[in-house]
């Protein structure tokens, strides 16, 4: 990779800020134990009624998983989902998700509308307070109309409403969307909502895939900092966006799918990734962003109170840390929530902020940053500041 970043200094209005935080997750958890006795048992079902295939050599056996190596290879000890019942059936192995009624506020609108009352009740907004909704998160439910718009209809907001997406840097750009829309006078406060129902998304039969994503939802506040109520609030001074196309990560699920029927329900209609290939390129990629952004703006990264990254793998951020500050650091500069929720998209990284920011003191500089398909990366200076 050839990544090429802006190398000057953009002076960022301070009078836009992050309030307030929200989340949101199913019930329901599944742990890798529960996950890995379920695949098992498919396993053996499969190689034992492919058996003559198998033993001729036309077919290869399917391994068994085993929670080793999920946990070595990711971090990740459980998440949670809808429809563990369905999921952990060996039959089954997929979320049953019904449709429901087109009067019926959909699941994902409803995952977001529970994130969204979360995150106005931390900055101490209503309804009324808020002018515009952007929904920003890896997928869609579906096209028309607009998820945001459902949920600013649900929260009973006026203003303007639209859905964006650029897989798990989603919300960093969204964030930066909402900076631009405040900045220009179109909107005062903004609610970003990213909901995450990962488990309709990728392949539970897929031992390199199925244990890796998780269910959350992660909401923010973003406004301006005339109009914030509470004693401090996070302070946006700059937002790093850059993107390079690669191959590597892919979801061929789109509109034009039905017109192709033999290929409705490949294995390319789900998550599939060359995750060597991603682990060694972003592994590279993000540090020299947060490096080249620090760089322009005369801060060492030794000198950053917390780091809030994608929660895509823990090897990974160690990685990415240990780039950017070198081997000695206490963990607290990077919180995990992986283990607990796995990887969530484009919520992860603002799950991590919104669970570890308490400790965070007026004038600490921090990095909220988020990386993923496309490839796509994102990453944002945060002060927090006293109002």
């Amino acid at each position: 990779m050839n990544s090429v970043f802006r190398n000057h200094r953009i002076d960022y209005d301070p009078d836009v800020v992050i309030s307030g935080t929200g989340i949101y997750h199913p019930d329901e958890t599944i742990s890798n134990e529960e996950l890995v006795n379920t695949f098992n048992i498919y396993a053996a079902d499969f190689n034992l009624r492919n058996k003559e295939k198998i033993d001729s050599g036309n077919l290869l056996p399917i391994k068994k998983q085993t929670t080793a190596f999920i946990e070595k290879s990711s971090g990740i000890k459980s998440r949670y989902v809808r429809d563990k019942k369905n999921i952990l059936d060996p039959k089954i192995m997929w979320p049953y998700l019904p449709e429901r009624a087109d009067e019926k506020l959909s699941l994902q609108a409803e995952a977001g509308v529970l994130a969204s009352r979360n995150a106005m009740l931390s900055a101490n907004k209503s309804n009324k307070d808020i002018n515009a909704v952007i929904l920003a998160c890896s997928h869609k439910q579906r096209d028309f109309p607009a998820i945001s718009i459902e949920i600013q209809n649900e929260l009973n907001i006026t203003g303007f409403s639209y859905d964006m997406g650029i897989s798990c840097s989603s919300a960093i750009f969204g964030i930066q969307a909402a900076y631009s829309s405040i900045k220009s006078g179109m909107a005062n406060s903004i609610l970003l909502v990213s909901p995450e129902i990962k488990s309709g998304q990728f392949s539970h039969r897929d031992p390199g895939t199925n244990f890796i994503f998780g269910e959350a939802t992660a909401a923010l506040i973003i406004e301006k900092r005339s109009s914030c109520i509470k004693e401090s609030a996070f302070q946006i001074q700059d937002i790093q966006l850059y993107t390079e196309y690669s191959n590597n990560i892919r979801n061929n699920r789109g509109a034009y799918n039905r017109c192709d029927s033999e290929k409705l329900f490949h294995d390319d209609k789900v998550f599939y990734q060359n995750g060597k290939k991603v682990f060694k390129e972003i592994a590279s990629l993000v540090p020299n962003l947060i490096m080249s952004q620090l760089k322009n703006l005369d801060i060492e990264p030794h000198e950053i109170k917390r780091y809030w990254l994608h929660q895509a793998n823990s090897s990974l951020n160690r990685i990415i840390i240990e780039r950017l500050i070198g081997k000695n650091y206490n963990s607290d500069i990077a919180p995990m929530v992986l283990d607990k929720f796995g990887n969530v998209s484009s919520a992860g990284a603002i799950l991590a902020f919104h669970l570890f920011n308490d400790d965070v003191e007026i004038g600490d500089n921090c990095i909220l940053s988020a990386f993923g398909a496309g490839y796509s990366a994102g990453s944002i200076l945060l002060k927090k500041i006293g109002l």
